[in-house]
C-alpha cells in the first residue's frame, strides 16, 4: 500500500465538493505498476485509509473515466446497473476527487491480477487462492472506488472458474496420487504375505526378516508423505500387512525355539561323545581304540549341529583327544616299521628263492622248497605296511603255479579220467568216419545243398577230434 502518512483524512460519503471547476479528466492510460500492487495478505489487514494525493508518475486515469463529480462534490460511479455514490473528497479539486478514488480501484484491480498469477502456478494450491479471494472479493462489495467495476467483478469471476478448475486437477491429482500410494502399498503387503507364505523348510530366516523390516520402513514413510489413503483402505491393507508379519514373526520364533532345542540336544550327544574320545586318548590298545575312534566319529556326524561357538568348542576338544590317540600310536608304528625293516630284508631273498622255481620241472621237489620258504616267510615276522600287499601278491602267484602242475599232474593220472577222454576220441573217429561216408555219397548224387551240409559237420567234428586227442594225450591216451 502507498504511505499515508502525514496524509489528509479520508473524505466522507454526502461531503461537498471543493469550489472551483473540475479540471479535465485524465486519459486512461491502464493498472498501475506491480510495485505498486498490495499482496493478499495485506489486504486480509483492514486498515483505515486515508486519502493522498496522487504520486507523480502514477496514472489513474483509466479508471477515473468511469467517475464523475456533480455540482455538490459528490463522486459517482458508472457501472452497466447505473450510477451510484462513491463519496466525497473536501478540499481537493474534482481531478484529484476522481483520482483518489480511482487509484483505490486501481489497487483492488491489481491485487485480482496478483491473485490470477498466483492461481497459474502449480505449487499455489487452489484452497489459498480461494481463501484469498474471498477477502479480495469482500473488499470489492460495496467499495468506494471509481473504475470499471464490471470488469474487476468479472475478473474475480474468472478467477474464481479458474479456482474451480484448479480444484479439479487437483483432486484428480490427488485420486491419481492416492491410487498409485494405494498400489505401492499393495506391492508392500504383497511381498510381506510372499515371505510369511514360503514354506518353513526353505525360508532363508536372516535374509527374509530383513526384508520384512525394510518393508516397514517402507510403510512408514509411505504414511509420512502428503499422499494418504481413505481410512478404510488404509485400515484394511495395514491389518492384512500386520497379520503376514505377525506370522512370519511366529513361524520364526518357533523355528528358532526349535533349533535351540535340537542345539541343546546335539550339544549333550557331543559332549557325551568327546568325554568318551577324552577317556580313550591314553589308550595303547591300537586296534581297538581306532575302531572306537570310527564309530565316535560316525555318531558325531549323526549327532546333528549345535550352536556355531559349542560345535567349535566340542570339536576342538574331540579332535584334540584323537590327534592325541592317533599321534601315539604313530609314533609305535613308526618304531615298528623301524624294526620291520630287516624282516623286509628276509622276506624279500625268499621271494626270490620262491620265484626261482618256476617254471616247475621238478613238481616233487618244488613242492618241497616251498613249504620251506613258506615257514621261513611266516617266522620272518611283519613287514612294512607299504610292502605287505606287494609281498603277499608275489608269494600267492608262486603257490598259485605250483598248485597248477599239482592238479594238471593228478588228472594226468587218473585213469577213470583217461578213460573217458579216450572214450571221446574214439567216439569222434566214429563221427568223422561216418560223415565221411555221408559227403561221399552226396557227391555221387551231385545234390550241392547235401555236399555243403555235410563238409561243414565234418570240419566241425574233425576240429572236436583234435581237442579231444590233445586233452588224451595230457592223461597218457
Amino acid at each position: 500500500m502507498t504511505d499515508t502518512t502525514n496524509q489528509p483524512e479520508q473524505p466522507e460519503q454526502g461531503s461537498a465538493a471543493p469550489e472551483g471547476d473540475a479540471p479535465p479528466v485524465p486519459k486512461p492510460s491502464g493498472i498501475p505498476k506491480p510495485s505498486a500492487i498490495p499482496t493478499p495478505a495485506s489486504l486480509a489487514r483492514p486498515a483505515t485509509p486515508r486519502p493522498t494525493p496522487p504520486m507523480a508518475g502514477e496514472d489513474h486515469s483509466a479508471a477515473a473515466a468511469f467517475g464523475r463529480v456533480d455540482e455538490n462534490g459528490i463522486v459517482h460511479v458508472r457501472t452497466k446497473e447505473g450510477e451510484r455514490e462513491v463519496g466525497s473528497f473536501p478540499g481537493a479539486s474534482p481531478a484529484e476527487a476522481l483520482t483518489y478514488f480511482a487509484r483505490k480501484y486501481d489497487e483492488l484491480y491489481a491485487s485480482a491480477v496478483l491473485l490470477e498469477q498466483r492461481l497459474a502456478k502449480p505449487e499455489v494450491p487452489a484452497k489459498d487462492v480461494g481463501d484469498a479471494l474471498k477477502i479480495l472479493a469482500e473488499q470489492v462489495e460495496g467499495a468506494a472506488v471509481v473504475g470499471d467495476l464490471d470488469a474487476l467483478h468479472a475478473k474475480l469471476d474468472e478467477i474464481q472458474s479458474g479456482i474451480a478448475r484448479k480444484r479439479g486437477l487437483e483432486q484428480e491429482a490427488r485420486a491419481a496420487a492416492r491410487a498409485q500410494a494405494r498400489t505401492e502399498r499393495e506391492a508392500i503387503v504383497a511381498a510381506a504375505e510372499a515371505i510369511a507364505d514360503q514354506p518353513e523348510n526353505k525360508i532363508q530366516w536372516k535374509q527374509s526378516g530383513a526384508r520384512m523390516r525394510e518393508l516397514l520402513d517402507e510403510w512408514k514413510q509411505h504414511q509420512r508423505s502428503s499422499t494418504r489413503l481413505d481410512r478404510d483402505a488404509e485400515t484394511a491393507l495395514w491389518q492384512r500387512f500386520s497379520v503376514a508379519r505377525n506370522r512370519f514373526d511366529k513361524a520364526r520364533r518357533a523355528h528358532f525355539a526349535g533349533l535351540d532345542a535340537a542345539h541343546a540336544e546335539a550339544k549333550a550327544a557331543k559332549e557325551r561323545l568327546v568325554e568318551e574320545a577324552e577317556r580313550l586318548a591314553a589308550s595303547t590298545e591300537w586296534s581297538a581304540t581306532a575302531g572306537a575312534y570310527k564309530r565316535l566319529m560316525d555318531e558325531w556326524r549323526r549327532a546333528g549341529r549345535a550352536s556355531r561357538s559349542d560345535d567349535d568348542q566340542l570339536w576342538a576338544r574331540f579332535k584334540a583327544a584323537q590327534d592325541a590317540f592317533f599321534g601315539a600310536k604313530d609314533q609305535v608304528v613308526a618304531a615298528e616299521e623301524e624294526r620291520f625293516q630287516e624282516n623286509l630284508a628276509v622276506k624279500e631273498g625268499l621271494l626270490k628263492e620262491a620265484e626261482a622255481l618256476l617254471p616247475v620241472a621238478d613238481l616233487e621237489q618244488a613242492k618241497a622248497a616251498l613249504r620251506s620258504v613258506q615257514d621261513r616267510w611266516e617266522a620272518a615276522g611283519k613287514v612294512p605296511r607299504a610292502d605287505v600287499d606287494r609281498l603277499e601278491k608275489a608269494l600267492r602267484r608262486v603257490e598259485q603255479a605250483v598248485r597248477d602242475t599239482d592238479e594238471k599232474r593228478w588228472r594226468s593220472s587218473n585213469p577213470e579220467v583217461a578213460a573217458r577222454a579216450q572214450g571221446m576220441v574214439d567216439q569222434l573217429e566214429r563221427a568223422v568216419a561216418d560223415l565221411e561216408a555221408d559227403l561221399d555219397t552226396a557227391r555221387s548224387a551231385g545234390n550241392e545243398s547235401t555236399i555243403r551240409k555235410a563238409q561243414e559237420a565234418l570240419e566241425a567234428r574233425r576240429a572236436w577230434l583234435e581237442q579231444a586227442r590233445s586233452a588224451a594225450s595230457e592223461f597218457g591216451g
